[in-house]
């Protein structure tokens, strides 16, 4: 009976002698598997972002606007903002938690943008439609500023975030917490991004879309991620713009090597890691103020430093150390040494000689790099740093002012070398010699090209005592002109005037009225004054 009833029991697990009819599903259920390993090993997965929002995922496709579209809509908004603050999940890169928690993922910010976008486009042709959508948007975006100013508070006050905020060449990467901070700056750079396309937040009046404030916060939250960082570097750079007003002598190979002032080889190796820093702290368009700030900050340093780095004759080359220097002989000494060659001959003046082992080594020679070199060589340094967008309305200014004063730095650089070249003057009159210069000059600040030119052209014969500094004319300290006339290129044009007319006092006094710099300024001050 139990057999009749449970055929399957006691049955062998060998196969049966016939095919099953069912059997033939099989071969679909084996390619389905058979399928899968080929999507996990696949680089598609590696690539995929952990977020399900994608940069390039279609726009989401806006509500139906019935009775309830309002209320639907606000709580479309508000999914959305919490979605866009949720972890991501997947594989955790290394060196990315903080607190046990991952970078918001990029395009977040873009993909909730791209919903508020879409849901005014529907109801473009509804005025009222589209205020009410605007008053809807308060809420959620207010939710979300304030999260994203709760994530940062920490991060921002952590001493991880301000240890070692400037990347090293040992260490070019930003830490984790300086990651979290850089990835919540990126998720508001991209919502801003979108509030430009739309127009939105741009009108002071109450009347308008009320969200001027939530645009003021995420870009004053930028500005706490990026300026700090930004600065650190600046600190780092500023002290090695600022030495290159002193001459250093270096020692190099004989062998033709081209000498720098080691601040310059110090920069040779920081510049390209402060470029790709700069680069990720700077993604962002309320960024680009800041980085061309930065970078016509320094550029003014560089300039300052070379128009006021004396000029060093160029020195002969030391021997080098160990090696006998030859010396003239009297005619006392030649006579002696003669006469006791002739009576004994040097036992080694008939012996073979043979070649060395090993070539000798070239010697080195110490030299003091020109100002023109190093400057020509900053100049190469100085274009690797990223600048402001030239393709953007909004930082197209930036970009021109930047390029401007990379401009001063190449004209610093020619007029450096021609002052120091002795066929400048050659077989040219006065008139030839003051019209190069001012075209040289014609696009720097007067007080940059004023202490090159004083050092070089204001004596009227080589019997003239030297020329003071500039802050010795005026009867100011050099920490007081350097403060309160050289602290930008604004303030520079503005006292170049006021400095122009007591230089030029200065030189009738001393008779100098004749030499070029006297020419040369009266002009460039006339040309000023009107």
């Amino acid at each position: 009976m139990i057999s009749f009833k449970h055929p399957n029991l006691f049955r062998p697990n060998s196969p049966p002698t016939s095919p099953n009819p069912p059997s033939r599903s099989e071969p679909v259920m084996v390619l389905e598997r058979t399928s899968r390993p080929l999507t996990k090993l696949s680089f598609s997965g590696f690539k995929r972002t952990s977020s399900s929002m994608s940069v390039s995922s279609p726009p989401p496709a806006p509500l139906v606007q019935d009775g309830s579209y309002l209320q639907a809509l606000g709580l479309k908004l508000s999914e959305a903002v919490s979605k866009a603050m949720v972890q991501p999940t997947g594989p955790v890169p290394v060196g990315e938690l903080v607190g046990g928690r991952r970078p918001i993922p990029a395009g977040r910010g873009r993909a909730l943008g791209l919903l508020i976008a879409s849901e005014l486009k529907a109801c473009q042709n509804n005025p009222h439609l589209h205020k009410a959508i605007l008053r809807s948007l308060h809420r959620p975006l207010s939710v979300l500023l304030s999260n994203l100013s709760a994530l940062l508070l920490p991060l921002l006050s952590s001493p991880a975030f301000l240890s070692s905020p400037a990347p090293t060449v040992q260490a070019p990467n930003p830490n984790a917490t300086q990651l979290h901070a850089l990835a919540a700056a990126g998720f508001a750079g991209e919502l801003l991004e979108s509030f430009d396309e739309m127009s939105l937040g741009l009108d002071n009046d109450a009347r308008g879309d009320g969200l001027k404030a939530i645009r003021e916060g995420l870009v004053s939250l930028i500005g706490r991620v990026v300026n700090p960082l930004i600065a650190a570097i600046q600190s780092e750079v500023v002290p090695l713009l600022e030495s290159l007003e002193n001459p250093v002598a270096v020692t190099v190979p004989k062998t033709g090597t081209k000498a720098l002032h080691p601040s310059i080889v110090s920069l040779q190796a920081l510049m390209p890691v402060y470029a790709r820093a700069l680069a990720r702290y700077t993604t962002t368009l309320p960024s680009q103020t800041t980085l061309a700030t930065f970078l016509i900050s320094i550029i003014w340093r560089a300039l300052v430093a070379f128009a006021n780095r004396p000029q060093v004759k160029p020195s002969q080359p030391t021997s080098p150390l160990g090696s006998p220097q030859l010396t003239p002989l009297s005619k006392r000494q030649r006579a002696t040494s003669d006469n006791t060659s002739l009576v004994t001959p040097s036992p080694t003046r008939f012996a073979l000689k043979l070649p060395p082992s090993r070539p000798s080594s070239p010697p080195n020679i110490s030299v003091t790099p020109s100002a023109a070199a190093d400057a020509r060589a900053l100049h190469e340094l100085m274009v690797l740093l990223p600048r402001p967008f030239a393709e953007c309305d909004a930082t197209r200014v930036a970009r021109e002012a930047v390029d401007e004063a990379l401009s001063d730095l190449t004209d610093l650089a020619t007029l450096l070398e021609n002052i120091v070249n002795p066929l400048f003057k050659v077989g040219k009159s006065r008139e030839t010699i003051l019209e190069e210069i001012e075209r040289m000059t014609a696009d720097l600040p007067t007080l940059i090209a004023l202490p090159v030119l004083l050092r070089s052209y204001s004596r009227v014969t080589n019997e003239s005592p030297p020329i003071p500094p500039v802050s010795s004319i005026i009867n100011v300290s050099e920490d007081g002109y350097r403060k309160n006339c050289l602290s930008g290129f604004g303030r520079a044009e503005q006292c170049s005037s006021i400095v122009g007319h007591s230089v030029l006092d200065f030189l009738h006094i001393q008779g100098g009225l004749q030499s070029l710099v006297a020419q040369w300024l009266a002009n460039r001050v006339d040309i000023v004054d009107h």
